[in-house]
């Protein structure tokens, strides 16, 4: 597509000034995205000691907001083909800011759990939007999403490291402040660097293939797998870190470690998604995600029976064989939904992943006060072998439009 030409699908015009607007925009959008997720698990034994909560309790404050995170991108991606990008993304960017001003704001548990689940609302819109046109404007769509999900990965780990930093300084306030400013700007730039004209998608006549139902229930259970594990070791690493790795950096504050250690791994999970992004356009997506999620298992597993130095080599390669599912799991999507569907696609997936997987730091919660922290990993590994049957039937099924 040429730089100033539109192209319709399913119902929506999508006209860019740039296709390089494209990454821009959706790539700053998926890092803020994560960022602002990550302040709050990272910050978790701050608020335990400020507010005298237990991890149950805090784990359910947690969940609040990720299970937001997933509930609003079914809605979204239905009326992604109605409203279109631009205007789910500014929606997006003002209503986060807005959840992150109540967080700022408050001076007790309920209005930050309030703040927090306004704030996964508000997120939940992202994905459907932004990797539908993705996955309408991009030739190599394995890479392009693989440098998309690069983004998202350093926002991972922006989030944690900023929060450590300012909790450090003496002002967690500040970690979702520079997200609120980011997220503001943000808007104005969408605003002014993306177009955006639809027509209803009943006047719309592209042929397409039909959505298999059967491959997309299969990759459905996949994104409940993934997302129930990340939802459980996202939240919790970094308070193991800040308990198990006595001796490491002990010129460091807890704080600051947990800030430090979990961007360190999130670092090393753009390394993942760039070699998911170039293995997916090259190999078939289905036994790579196969492969991805029997290997996620053990290293997971690992992180709960070990400290210091081997702990963090664990999540290192943890999450570098973790973080490479993202862009082969994306495309895959792309492969077995038809473009008029293909919003509603994203959203349904997301919603699984974060809303439904995002029940986990609840769970996680029970398990780490009534048991240990560290059996979360363990257990965390145990969530993931639903997914790697689901994909070995996936592998199995014949005649469906799958790499």
């Amino acid at each position: 597509m040429s730089p100033s030409v539109g192209k319709a699908y399913g119902g929506a015009f999508y006209m860019f000034k740039d296709k390089n607007n494209i990454i821009f925009i959706t790539g700053l959008s998926h890092l803020i995205v994560h960022a602002q997720m990550m302040v709050f698990p990272t910050l978790l034994l701050l608020f335990q000691n400020e507010y005298q909560l237990g991890l149950d309790k805090l784990g359910l404050m947690a969940t609040i907001g990720s299970f937001m995170f997933g509930l609003g991108a079914i809605p979204a991606g239905i009326i992604e083909k109605y409203i279109g990008a631009r205007t789910l993304l500014i929606i997006y960017q003002l209503g986060s800011a807005i959840g992150g001003i109540i967080i700022i704001t408050a001076n007790a548990p309920l209005q930050i759990t309030i703040g927090l689940g306004i704030l996964g609302l508000s997120s939940s819109i992202y994905h459907p939007a932004g990797l539908t046109i993705l996955s309408r404007n991009l030739d190599s769509l394995s890479r392009g999403l693989g440098v998309h999900g690069i983004a998202g990965s350093l926002g991972l780990a922006l989030g944690p490291l900023f929060a450590g930093i300012t909790a450090e300084l003496g002002s967690w306030r500040l970690s979702y402040l520079i997200w609120v400013l980011l997220q503001l700007g943000l808007a104005m730039a969408s605003y002014i660097m993306i177009s955006n004209n639809n027509s209803n998608v009943k006047d719309h006549k592209t042929t397409t293939f039909q959505t298999n139902k059967i491959s997309l229930s299969l990759y459905y259970l996949m994104a409940i797998a993934f997302g129930f594990s990340f939802g459980g070791f996202s939240t919790y690493m970094p308070s193991l870190f800040g308990m198990q790795t006595e001796g490491i950096f002990s010129m460091f504050s807890g704080s600051l470690k947990t800030g430090f250690f979990t961007t360190l791994v999130f670092l090393c999970g753009i390394l993942g998604q760039a070699i998911g992004g170039y293995l997916g356009d090259k190999f078939s997506r289905t036994r790579l995600l196969f492969i991805i999620i029997l290997l996620n298992i053990p290293f997971l597993a690992l992180m709960g029976f070990t400290k210091s130095w081997l702990l963090l080599l664990c999540s290192i390669v943890f999450g570098i064989v973790y973080f490479s599912n993202q862009p082969i799991s994306n495309a895959l999507l792309a492969d077995i939904t038809s473009n008029v569907h293909r919003g509603l696609g994203y959203g349904i997936s997301f919603f699984l992943s974060f809303g439904i997987g995002g029940i986990a730091p609840a769970i996680c919660g029970w398990i780490a006060e009534t048991y240990t922290l560290e059996m979360v990993f363990p257990m965390m590994a145990l969530s993931l072998l639903p997914g790697l049957m689901a994909c070995l039937f996936l592998i199995k099924q014949k005649n469906v439009q799958i790499s």
